[in-house]
């Protein structure tokens, strides 16, 4: 039965992020994304991590996706934005995703070794530990980048007849 669930969240996930990908509409997307969401969350209900499980529907599913459905609603889509400013955008999310990932990576490799093998896994407790303890600091400095480029998406976005 367990088998079951998982390829059935999986593909749910895969078509879900498929759909958001190929959708035009920007709040048809962020609904497909939900649904990713809620299926991930199925998943790590399936790898027996609960607390992993809740966490991504109720604050990934919940609470973030508020929030992009909010920042949609408040500008314009279909205004066409200006290639340079495309450009701009696409460099500093790339940006912002190279730090994130580089902290992750170095939050994985301060931890203790951990013996490879089947079944085995990193303790969700060790990652949070060093992330808030070891590189709180850059954590919250990825934070606030993030907030900036939310801020910052919504200012491109604006026209200037808006202001």
């Amino acid at each position: 039965m367990a088998e079951i669930l998982f390829y059935l969240f999986s593909a749910v996930a895969v078509g879900a992020v498929t759909a958001m990908i190929l959708s035009r509409n920007p709040a048809y997307s962020a609904l497909y994304l939900v649904l990713a969401f809620a299926a991930l969350g199925g998943l790590f209900g399936l790898l027996g991590a609960p607390f992993a499980a809740v966490v991504q529907i109720i604050i990934y599913a919940g609470a973030i996706m508020v929030l992009f459905l909010f920042v949609l609603m408040t500008i314009d889509v279909k205004a066409k934005i200006p290639p340079e400013r495309k450009k701009r955008t696409i460099l500093a999310a790339s940006a912002l995703a190279l730090l994130l990932l580089a902290e992750i990576v170095l939050a994985v490799k301060a931890m203790p070794s951990i013996p490879a093998g089947p079944g085995a896994s990193i303790p969700a407790a060790a990652i949070g530990r060093i992330l808030f303890e070891k590189y709180l600091y850059p954590f919250e400095i990825t934070s606030l980048l993030i907030m900036a480029a939310l801020v910052g998406a919504v200012v491109l976005v604006k026209s200037k007849d808006d202001a």
